[in-house]
């Protein structure tokens, strides 16, 4: 799926059964929100950090997928083409870091 459909989908689900989007403060909130929990789950499982045991079932995958959708909300509300601005993004990122990396002594 690319993130036009996936902006649809939202889009759908949102007049189908979230009867209307939340304003852009409060899913600005829900999207802090919903990364922190994927830190929670990258510190605590891949950090330092140990592990909760209420933590240790928790789906890394369900929580990016949280952030995901929340990100798709908020193009949504606000007009944003998500699909044309992520390759407008990777143009740039390929223009300007082309050598960047590999020539990045820390990454060797």
């Amino acid at each position: 799926m690319d993130l036009k459909n996936a902006q649809l989908d939202v889009d759908t689900w949102i007049k189908e059964h979230g009867v209307r989007y939340f304003n852009e403060l409060t899913n600005m909130a829900q999207l802090t929100e919903e990364v922190g929990e994927v830190a929670r789950i990258i510190a605590r499982r891949y950090g330092e950090q140990s592990e909760k045991e209420s933590d240790k079932n928790k789906d890394l995958g369900e929580e990016l997928a949280d952030v995901v959708f929340v990100v798709l909300c908020l193009a949504n509300q606000t007009g944003i083409n998500l699909q044309a601005a992520f390759d407008k993004k990777m143009d740039l990122k390929s223009i300007r870091d082309k050598d960047r990396h590999k020539n990045n002594d820390k990454l060797k």
